[in-house]
């Protein structure tokens, strides 16, 4: 680990934990659906609302989906693991606790790692344990109001617990986005964040260089990048303040206000001891065999920092373009048809990294919904590559392929975009202009290299742009010598 920035002599400490709800259809311990959306309580069957005589039973699925995040995280797939009952009352808990897992969690260690200005950064894992979410308080404030609405209640989540590792919001971050990135990208949560599908705590704490932790305080439910770093900045300057005052920081649960941009204490922070853990008498041992970890690691997706390797083994692509094109699994899908369509691998980098990614990225879109296909922008990269167009030209062909469709020869031919190849033709052009700009020859001839671009301008309008730019550096320096 790089040498930690200090905030006015203080050294920040991050840990996380990351719920990500699991893409099962079903809930973790009973049938009921995990659709988002429904009118409230309409997915909450008995098992949900802790009707007496009711008895969990383990969803296959959700396993699996711890199972894949462990391989794709260099975990420990326990063979044995065990669920407990964690004990607190809330009115959104119908059961008065929470099966979760505690003393021997399914996926233990691991890492995520991630570049950061450059620099490879590595953040441990401590465990992923499964567990169950709970319901969700409504509250109305134009009717005085509260209600409880328990669709989440069962909605199978794994909870992702990292070591104190980070050691600036920026590198939180960056680590959240990595982790965002690897479990969309395997399939084992659909990442919306907006839904709460992916929810993040930040315990925060800041200490003096080489001084013993400091007493932390999470932040809870960090539903955004952009207010995770506003969270974790606000937190950290917070601390600083109280310390530098004289004050004691006290381990508490805080909530962060967007709209003030600070955050705001909601209850004492609770330790293990507190909520009384103990192994649920319901559920025997979750017990996963080598055989089941081997068959889901035969029909896992190919994993992003090994898809990179690929693209530069059997592209030649640069590492940069290989880890850029793979940040997302869409992304990386546009780039490989339209790279294997077209056999211009390092063309097709720069158009996707470029002009597309700039489109969507103007129209807040993805890569699942870019409006030009595949096979067209290979199409038009294989019209740069015969010269048939310029690059200007070709910037020319996206934009009416972006907004308005058609194909890419039909659109060249329309618009007369072609570039003017005939040598004789162009040599014309080259010469009267050559004839009216003596002062940028004498310029040339003199050694000034810089003379030449004063001729290539004129020689491109006189063309109306339709001259290929190589073709006429070549003629030039052999016209002038």
């Amino acid at each position: 680990m790089s040498a930690a920035k200090l905030i006015h002599g203080y050294e920040v400490v991050i840990g996380f934990e990351t719920h990500a709800q699991l893409a099962t259809l079903s809930k973790i311990f009973s049938r009921a659906s995990t659709a988002f959306g429904a009118e409230p309580n309409t997915q909450a069957c008995a098992l949900d609302l802790a009707l007496p005589g009711t008895l969990p039973v383990m969803n296959r699925a959700a396993v699996e989906c711890a199972i894949q995040l462990g391989l794709a995280l260099g975990s420990h797939i326990a063979p044995r693991s065990v669920f407990a009952r964690k004990n607190y009352f809330y009115p959104d808990l119908p059961k008065g606790y929470q099966i979760s897992q505690f003393e021997i969690p399914v996926v233990q260690g691991g890492a995520v790692s991630f570049l950061l200005d450059g620099e490879t950064k590595t953040v441990r894992l401590v465990r992923a344990h499964l567990e169950e979410d709970a319901g969700k308080s409504l509250h109305e404030d134009f009717i005085g109001q509260s209600g409880i609405d328990l669709n989440r209640a069962g909605t199978p989540l794994l909870e992702i617990v990292t070591e104190p590792d980070m050691r600036s919001s920026d590198e939180a971050v960056a680590y959240a986005k990595k982790l965002h990135e690897i479990v969309t990208w395997i399939g084992v949560c659909d990442g919306n964040m907006q839904e709460g599908s992916f929810r993040c705590d930040a315990n925060v704490s800041v200490r003096k260089p080489g001084g013993p932790l400091g007493t932390r305080r999470e932040i809870k439910n960090l539903n955004s990048f952009k207010f995770m770093q506003q969270a974790i900045d606000y937190e950290v300057r917070w601390q600083i303040e109280q310390i530098e005052d004289g004050h004691a920081i006290q381990q508490a649960t805080v909530l962060f206000n967007p709209d003030t941009d600070e955050t705001r204490a909601m209850r004492t922070k609770e330790d293990a001891a507190d909520y009384r853990y103990f192994p649920d008498p319901d559920l025997p041992p979750l017990v996963i065999a080598p055989e089941w970890v081997e068959r889901v690691r035969g029909e896992m997706v190919e994993l992003p920092w090994v898809m990179a390797q690929r693209f530069v083994r059997d592209y030649g692509l640069p590492e940069y373009d290989a880890a850029t094109l793979t940040q997302s699994k869409a992304m990386a899908a546009y780039f490989e048809e339209t790279a294997q369509a077209c056999g211009q691998a390092k063309l097709a980098s720069n158009w996707v990294m470029g002009e597309v990614s700039r489109r969507l990225n103007a129209e807040e879109g993805t890569f699942e919904k870019v409006k030009v296909h595949p096979l067209e922008l290979a199409a038009l990269i294989t019209r740069i590559a015969d010269n048939t167009i310029s690059n200007n030209g070709a910037k020319q062909v996206f934009e009416i392929l972006w907004t308005e469709g058609g194909k890419v020869d039909a659109i060249i031919e329309a618009k007369g975009l072609k570039q003017m190849n005939d040598s004789s033709e162009l040599e014309k052009i080259i010469d009267a202009v050559l004839a009216a700009n003596p002062k940028n020859v004498e310029e040339f001839k003199a050694g000034n290299a810089k003379a030449l671009n004063g001729l290539v301008g004129p020689i491109m309008k006189a063309s109306k742009g339709k001259a290929n730019p190589a073709q006429v550096n070549d003629l030039l320096k052999k016209k002038l010598g």
